[in-house]
């Protein structure tokens, strides 16, 4: 964004210190009016720019920026300049790898923007797995599937109550969480492990204890947010990239993709996220759900009879960004029925042609009022209009309980799940004379240093090598040569889901170590992290667990496991075709080895 010199002087000049005197916004209407009242009222008071700006979030990193850098120098033209209604944190991308923000850094970013706001911000972030999504030293709770595979509600509506106080603590007010897609389809290279599974009543269930635990705790409400609907598991097409397709009739959308919308819509969910996806079924121009008239007004807000906020997913995204302009882009989804516009390619442009559709009569005040009236009462709601900020003192005792913990530890443990387990492989017999090789994604990846470190803690003679694609396929030749005199071969590949990335794949060239590992005397078992499906096409494997899950606590799990500390106890909550079906899995009890002092 560029903003003119005198003005970005005087930004630089006086930081946030000149923002104090920005007059404020103040709640218009008598405290004795309903909170739906006064938030209407407020909403036909603001400016007809403002109005537009309050429906429109960009996003920012978590990070505390000097007042002269470029990054802060865009957070305040976004907050104080176009006065926008709110924003979403994201992780700092570096070489394809997120870096989480520092918690207390993060917070105190977050207060100097709501201090410089007019309004109040909604400030929303992308917290599926709780705030580790996003955020350092908060509790890392595995991905949905591995909730599914442990079928565990009580820890759902935990993670859903833990992320809402870890949510608040860091000043964070909107939850883009739980995902409520069914993913029954293997391709699905954006979905996968984001989704709790296939079965869809299942789904629905780990959806409704998550919004009810979330909800629970009245001190530290947030808005929680079904997405992406009217349901993104059945595509094979990263919408990043470009505009998925689901082409299934409209009873298969009842009975399988909409079950857990309904659920969600149910229990008084506060905000439903549209996909980038076209529906024929619903929408026979093939245009995204996002700008689908039929699909936000007539199916969600009609037929579903859904009343809360209906936002977008990122309008950045190709499948949208690639069809339209920023501000043809706001203007359509608004027509459609969303209330707010989530990351617009360009915030001025957007608000620009929001502004231009009311004037020329495209758009009606009445319609943009109502989307208004909706963000203003979430803000009112969640208590911003009394207190805005958060004090940085009481993070520290607010994230990563060792209750929460203890419960993420669980599911992790209950999540592994055997699905195949020739010889009795696992556990293993004799650890020491096994080896493992570790398949990561990336030269730089952090995956598998907590593994390493709980094997050598028991085994300091296994052997256990850490790979990555770069590696030449002459060198994996030699290394698969090297293994040939193991007891067993362990091989643990990393396939985890990511925007942009179009595939959830197993990384070359590791298909072609794995079948000739596969091809010698030592029996081969396949660890799996994030993507349940990687064993599809893969010959030979004696064994295989999945974990759901890319996180510390489930490279944990495993270690455990591997040396039957813990039973696997884990059901695949989706199909892997050829191998098994949803509800199976190997159950294998613990034995009396002591885990390492």
């Amino acid at each position: 964004m560029v903003m003119h010199a005198p003005r970005a002087a005087a930004l630089v000049a006086f930081g946030a210190i000149a923002f104090a005197a920005t007059p404020k916004y103040t709640h218009p209407v008598a405290p004795r009016k309903s909170i739906a009242a006064s938030a209407q009222a407020w909403a036909r008071a603001l400016p007809l720019r403002d109005k537009a700006a309050q429906l429109i979030m960009p996003s920012i990193y978590g990070e505390l920026k000097n007042t002269r850098s470029a990054d802060y120098r865009r957070y305040t033209h976004y907050v104080h300049d176009l006065r926008v209604g709110g924003i979403i944190v994201l992780g700092h991308s570096v070489h394809g790898r997120i870096i989480n923000a520092e918690p207390v850094a993060m917070a105190a970013l977050i207060n100097r923007l709501q201090k410089m706001a007019r309004t109040p911000l909604l400030v929303g972030a992308d917290f599926e797995r709780g705030a580790s999504m996003r955020v350092d030293s908060t509790t890392a709770w595995p991905q949905n599937m591995a909730f599914g595979a442990a079928g565990d509600l009580d820890a759902a509506r935990m993670e859903g109550a833990e992320t809402a106080r870890e949510s608040r603590a860091l000043g964070v007010t909107w939850v883009f969480a739980p995902v409520a897609d069914v993913n029954n389809n293997p391709q699905n290279p954006i979905i996968n492990t984001r989704s709790y599974g296939e079965d869809p009543q299942a789904v629905a269930r780990l959806v409704v204890a998550y919004i009810n635990g979330a909800h629970s705790d009245r001190k530290h409400p947030v808005l929680v947010t079904a997405k992406h609907f009217p349901g993104h598991g059945d595509t094979s097409e990263d919408s990043h990239l470009g505009l998925p397709r689901l082409d299934v009739a409209r009873a298969r959308l009842d009975a399988v993709e909409l079950v857990p919308f309904r659920a969600a819509i149910g229990a008084g969910v506060d905000a439903v996220m549209s996909a980038h996806i076209a529906v024929p079924a619903l929408d026979a121009s093939d245009v995204p759900s996002t700008v689908s008239a039929p699909v936000l007004s007539g199916l969600l807000r009609g037929e579903l009879g859904f009343r809360g906020i209906v936002v977008t997913d990122a309008l950045d995204m190709l499948g949208v960004a690639q069809l339209y302009e920023p501000g043809e882009a706001a203007v359509r989804a608004i027509e459609a029925g969303a209330d707010v516009l989530l990351v617009p390619g360009d915030c001025q442009r957007a608000i620009n042609g929001i502004v231009a559709a009311i004037k020329s009569g495209r758009i009606t005040r009445k319609r943009v009022d109502e989307s208004v009236a909706r963000v203003l009462e979430a803000k009112i709601r969640l208590g911003l209009t009394r207190r805005r900020t958060v004090n940085l003192e009481h993070i520290s005792d607010v994230l990563a309980s060792p209750e929460a913990e203890e419960t993420a530890q669980r599911v992790a443990d209950g999540a592994l799940t055997l699905v195949r387990n020739k010889d009795s492989l696992f556990p293993l017999r004799d650890p020491s004379t096994a080896c493992v090789a570790i398949l990561t994604e990336s030269r730089d990846s952090q995956h598998g240093r907590t593994l390493t470190a709980e094997l050598k803690k028991r085994a300091p003679a296994m052997a256990v090598i850490t790979l990555d694609p770069s590696v030449p396929f002459a060198e994996l030749s030699r290394i698969a040569e090297s293994m040939s005199g193991c007891s067993a071969n362990v091989l643990v590949p990393w396939v985890t889901v990511g925007a942009y990335k179009g595939s959830v794949a197993l990384r070359e060239p590791y298909p072609a170590f794995v079948t000739t590992l596969a091809s010698g005397k030592a029996p081969v078992a396949i660890i799996a992290f994030g993507s349940p499906y990687v064993i599809g096409g893969l010959t030979n494997i004696a064994a295989y667990m999945a974990t759901f899950s890319t996180t510390t606590t489930s490279e944990e799990s495993v270690a455990r496991a591997l040396f039957g500390e813990i039973p696997v106890t884990g059901h695949l909550p989706v199909s892997i075709p050829g191998v098994a079906r949803v509800g199976e899995g190997i159950r294998i009890s613990a034995v009396s080895r002591k885990p390492p002092q």
